[in-house]
């Protein structure tokens, strides 16, 4: 086993508060407030998780700039008040960074048992193969 060290236990409660304020955000109908901070505590509790070098190692890959740009672009819009255009670019640089994940994160959800069944139907099913690409590569 591994150990977690107390920074990184705090780091996954920011980025877990991160995930709550953007929820509450974006139900409570784009609130700029809170998607603001819910951008700010999320990024931090990623930097505390994994390390702050091994976070600007993530975002600034040769690879994945276009991502990057886009993602911390939409939190700095979100930041300047226009809380929808930033969440749009925001979704868009966080498909294009974890598109790479997507496949494996797909076919782990298509295991589980009450979410397999729904994602499994034929037309959830078609477009879940269109995003997930090849499944052939990430079967495990």
């Amino acid at each position: 086993m591994f150990e977690i060290t107390d920074t990184q236990k705090i780091g996954v409660g920011l980025a877990g508060f991160g995930i709550t304020f953007l929820f509450l955000g974006v139900l409570l109908l784009f609130d700029k407030g809170l998607l603001a901070i819910g951008n700010l505590l999320f990024i931090s509790g990623l930097g505390c998780v994994i390390g702050p070098l091994r976070t600007l190692n993530f975002f600034f890959q040769r690879h994945k700039l276009k991502g990057s740009a886009a993602f911390l672009g939409g939190i700095f819009v979100v930041l300047l008040g226009w809380p929808l255009v930033g969440m749009i670019i925001e979704t868009y640089g966080f498909v294009i960074l974890f598109s790479g994940f997507l496949p494996v994160a797909i076919n782990f959800l298509r295991r589980v048992p009450i979410l397999g069944t729904f994602l499994n139907m034929p037309g959830i099913s078609r477009v879940l193969d269109m995003l997930a690409g090849d499944t052939n590569r990430t079967t495990v």
